[in-house]
């Protein structure tokens, strides 16, 4: 029988956006939005970035044009890229940057890449991880088999670091894929300790494994640009220190985002860099990158990346955007703490310990609740938040805090069975 378009099945709504979409349509007065992985401020309103506008009144006071950019991208914007994410002086024989659309695109080049080049038999997410990492392969690298790696722990709402470690120890074989987010894991907001990423390298290492770090949040988990950035950076140093006599890694992945980092959501600007080992020649890898972008979208677009190289090379404006890290950070913080207290002012009996609010890093946070209690958030007191329990703590305010530590105080009475 011939083939017929008639058939094909319906898919269910993507669930981050339908969130969006739902509370959009909502029009009651109290409901609160903690789905959207997005900044807002304590008005609840979009934030533009200070050091941005200026960035963006600077740009147009310029005589620009718009003219295409190479396959690569923006040379100016790739530099200061790769140089926030591995620190200074990298070289571009043994670090191949290309610009991408934002992290999702760098997700995909790499998969694209990796899987027709490195050939490898598997890629390791953690469990859980950002919903999209696994869609991205399966449509880049339908042949590449997916598998996961424990990494939350339930009962103490922690890292399951020796489960982390004995499934890739076991289960993972030469030239595999290890998806690693580089700081504010998505969706948990858990980081491995700084000994736990130096035991992680170590296996990586020994096992010739190929690490793609995910970076979505660079400076805006912790407000520090360096420390977010250390366990990239430790990898490379790690993975390529070997000696002569020890077997040498094919490389190592980085999938950059500026969306959170800068507030530019929408302009879509990301970068992906293929670090080798020194001395590997780099000519043929970065002809087959311009390849696959040349043949999904010719080249990236330009007014965002422009924002960013400026903001980085300009010391004024990058002393500016750190301060407006510290601004959504801290906030995010703030929100932590509060949220904790506004939940633990019932009783215990009825909420429990809510300390891993505060343990955790970033925008996110793994609440814990269980799926049936966030349907009753949404459709009796009218807050969102991802079925898993994962909650986008931007989206809370001094305003509305009492609001949402009440509601999940109710729903946890109404379906008393606990945290997960």
């Amino acid at each position: 029988m011939p083939a017929d378009l008639s058939g094909i099945r319906d898919l269910p709504r993507d669930e981050a956006f339908a969130i969006t979409a739902d509370f959009q349509a909502d029009d009651h007065p109290q409901k609160v939005s903690l789905g959207a992985g997005v900044y807002r401020d304590e008005s609840s309103k979009p934030w533009v970035l200070p050091s941005v506008k200026e960035a963006k009144k600077r740009l147009h006071e310029q005589e620009l044009n718009h003219e295409y950019l190479p396959i690569q991208g923006s040379e100016p914007f790739l530099t200061a890229a790769r140089e926030l994410i591995l620190g200074p002086a990298q070289s571009e024989n043994t670090v191949i940057s290309i610009q991408t659309i934002s992290g999702t695109g760098a997700n995909h080049l790499a998969a694209a890449f990796l899987s027709q080049h490195l050939k490898p038999k598997h890629v390791f997410f953690s469990d859980p991880t950002w919903s999209n990492h696994s869609l991205v392969w399966e449509v880049a690298a339908p042949d590449v088999v997916q598998k996961t790696y424990p990494y939350y722990l339930p009962a103490s709402r922690s890292l399951d670091f020796e489960g982390m470690m004995s499934t890739l120890e076991s289960t993972a074989v030469e030239d595999d894929i290890v998806v690693l987010h580089a700081c504010a894991h998505n969706p948990t907001g858990i980081d491995p300790s700084r000994e736990q990423w130096r035991t992680l390298a170590e296996l990586m290492k020994r096992k010739r494994l190929f690490p793609v770090f995910d970076s979505a949040y660079q400076g805006f988990a912790t407000g520090d640009v360096d420390a977010d950035a250390w366990a990239v950076r430790y990898f490379q140093q790690t993975l390529f220190g070997a000696t002569e006599s020890e077997p040498r890694p094919q490389g190592m992945g980085i999938a950059q985002s500026f969306a959170k980092n800068f507030g530019l959501y929408g302009e879509r600007v990301g970068a992906f860099h293929l670090v080798l080992p020194p001395r590997a020649p780099a000519a043929g890898a970065r002809s087959q990158l311009l390849r696959l972008v040349r043949a999904e979208m010719s080249n990236a677009p330009l007014f965002g990346c422009r924002v960013v190289a400026m903001i980085l090379s300009d010391p004024e404006l990058r002393t500016r955007w750190k301060e407006d890290l510290q601004t959504m950070s801290g906030r995010i913080k703030r929100m932590r703490s509060i949220l904790r207290r506004e939940i633990e002012k019932h009783p215990k009996s009825e909420v429990g310990d809510w300390k891993h609010l505060e343990d955790q890093i970033g925008m996110f946070s793994y609440t814990g609740l269980r799926e049936e209690q966030v349907l009753r958030l949404k459709d009796v007191h009218h807050v969102y938040l991802m079925r898993n329990g994962r909650a986008s703590l931007s989206g809370l305010t001094e305003a509305n805090a009492e609001y949402v530590a009440d509601a999940i105080a109710e729903v946890m009475r109404y379906h008393p069975v606990g945290l997960k």
